[in-house]
């Protein structure tokens, strides 16, 4: 009687988890592999989703599949790898519900690693998280449109080229266009030739501050006084009798 509690307990549990808001977290959505699993593969383990939110912080929900629509107006999306972001995978094969992985490190042009959970099986067992493991972009353009994956159980990349949508920043919507904008716009004005100035780039261009008279010039004006006209005097006429003296002629011609 315990047993079979239990076992109803159980999938009442399961129940539970497929019809929630996460249930999808809890479903197989990336495959990649071939092989049997035994019977405790049933039970749920952790899945790409929330691993993937957990690192990034990028807050969507739901199937993998769905999180490059989700990101529209929300984040910030691109083609170029970048720390943080997260890959997100579209539906290809067995991996019917597309896989999300967050981007730990850029190598090269080509060359990422990754984290994520629920791709290989590890120990014959399915749900497990791999950090720091490579990723290569092997599109011909090299705009990460197909990567191939470290796969464990055979201790190297897949062989498998898996279709990429793209990347999805933790930035909001809007912001990496904004700064792409900014950034070219200052390499245009930077790269501008510098105009020829020629001997008139002066012409008719007034001086930001007047220029005045020194107030010590000013008081020197003020003070300054024409010189005085020599005023000559008037020779007194002799008298008379001065003029009957000869001494007085002398005298008066001496006055003059």
């Amino acid at each position: 009687m315990r047993e079979k509690i239990c076992r109803f307990g159980l999938l009442g549990a399961l129940v539970l988890l497929g019809t929630g808001a996460n249930a999808a977290e809890f479903r197989d959505s990336s495959r990649p592999g071939t092989g049997d699993y035994d019977q405790a593969e049933a039970l749920p383990y952790l899945q790409c989703v929330p691993y993937a939110r957990e690192v990034s912080g990028i807050k969507i929900y739901g199937d993998a599949l769905t999180w490059w629509d989700q990101a529209e107006g929300r984040y910030a999306r691109g083609h170029r790898p970048k720390v943080g972001a997260v890959m997100s995978f579209a539906p290809h094969g067995r991996m019917e519900l597309g896989h999300v992985a967050a981007v730990s490190r850029v190598i090269d042009s080509r060359t990422v690693l990754l984290r994520h959970a629920n791709w290989s099986p590890i120990d014959g067992r399915r749900g497990q998280i791999e950090n720091d493991v490579r990723a290569v972009d092997v599109s011909e353009a090299n705009d990460w449109s197909e990567v191939r994956v470290w796969y464990a159980p055979i201790g190297n990349l897949g062989t498998t080229a898996w279709p990429v949508n793209g990347f999805i920043y933790p930035d909001k919507a809007g912001t990496k266009e904004r700064l792409t904008l900014l950034s070219s716009a200052s390499k245009a004005k930077a790269t501008e030739s510098p105009r020829a100035i020629g001997a008139d780039f002066l012409k008719g261009i007034k001086p930001e501050v007047a220029v005045r008279t020194s107030p010590v010039r000013r008081e020197l004006s003020y003070r300054y006084e024409a010189p005085k006209t020599a005023v000559a005097r008037p020779v007194a006429k002799a008298s008379g009798g001065l003029a009957n003296d000869p001494i007085g002629r002398i005298i008066a011609a001496k006055t003059r």
